[in-house]
């Protein structure tokens, strides 16, 4: 199937579970996949079918699902091997090494899920790592009453925005990408010694697509390498203002039942502040990607 490239009303696709439509989420980025109930068998030509809309606009969102564990790993699976979680801390699932809970709950005085509160900067997950996370999908269990959504910035129309001095003076360069989770998890801050970190390029090219997009992050980026710390700065801040003009952001309000799927290649993505005292639960799992080039 062939995703519509001007991203108006795409064609309704027969399935094995219904006829899928899709629904575009805002005029640059997402699609709501409509139509389909994911604990259900799912043939090939109508998994290809979400997956082509998938690579053609960067997140995919399905609405009223009720997925146990076991389902949304199922679901995940179609697109590849899960990756471990990385920080093993409260909110890792005890069923699944791929699988986490984001969440403020606390249960006897414990965190049952990670990055439980507030605001979090823009990031794309994983980036730190040799081979980040290419999928990430998360499933709403439990939502605050207002709050805590999750903004969608495109880092193909980024890049595409840039000046031509720009992407000329950046062509071939890496930067480090840094993540200290105890220290700094959703606010950039002072890191450790210790921190993961690793260096990819600033411009990767997204290997189903064959398009650059802009690979950088407000959060985990630390600075450009072979360049002066003082015009790395000046750079990516002007990088970081590009990703979050909102004409290519998307804002996601979540309601029980929301699966959104996003592609870390070709997107960034932060969380809106929320009422501390409410209850947020979110469960996340994660597939393994390719090294970026």
């Amino acid at each position: 199937m062939s995703v519509a490239s001007n991203r108006s009303e795409l064609p309704a696709t027969p399935g094995a579970v219904g006829a899928l439509r899709f629904r575009p989420l805002s005029p640059n980025i997402g699609v709501e996949v409509q139509g389909i109930d994911l604990r259900q068998p799912m043939d090939e030509a109508t998994f290809r079918a979400i997956e082509a809309a998938w690579h053609a606009n960067c997140i995919i969102f399905f609405r009223d699902q009720k997925l146990d564990e076991d389902e949304q790993v199922a679901f995940t699976s179609r697109f590849g091997p899960l990756a471990q979680v990385l920080n093993r801390h409260g909110g890792a699932s005890k069923h699944h090494p791929g699988v986490m809970f984001v969440s403020n709950i606390r249960e006897n005085g414990e965190l049952i899920g990670a990055l439980p509160d507030g605001e979090m900067m823009f990031h794309s997950d994983q980036c730190y790592i040799e081979r980040p996370c290419y999928a990430t999908l998360l499933y709403a269990i439990e939502i605050p009453k207002q709050g805590g959504n999750t903004l969608f910035a495109n880092m193909y129309k980024a890049y595409e925005a840039l000046p031509a001095a720009i992407k000329t003076r950046l062509q071939g360069m890496y930067a480090e990408h840094v993540y200290d989770y105890g220290n700094a998890p959703t606010q950039k801050g002072a890191v450790t010694e210790a921190a993961r970190r690793y260096a990819h390029p600033v411009f990767r090219t997204h290997p189903a697509a064959g398009k650059k997009a802009l690979y950088v992050n407000r959060l985990m980026t630390d600075h450009i390498i072979g360049m002066e710390r003082a015009e790395s700065d000046q750079i990516l801040a002007m990088l970081f203002d590009v990703i979050e003009n909102p004409a290519w952001i998307y804002e996601h309000k979540w309601r029980i039942g929301d699966l959104l799927m996003w592609d870390n290649r070709c997107t960034t993505h932060a969380r809106t502040d929320f009422d501390v005292a409410e209850r947020r639960l979110l469960r996340r799992s994660v597939v393994l990607g390719e090294k970026p080039y």
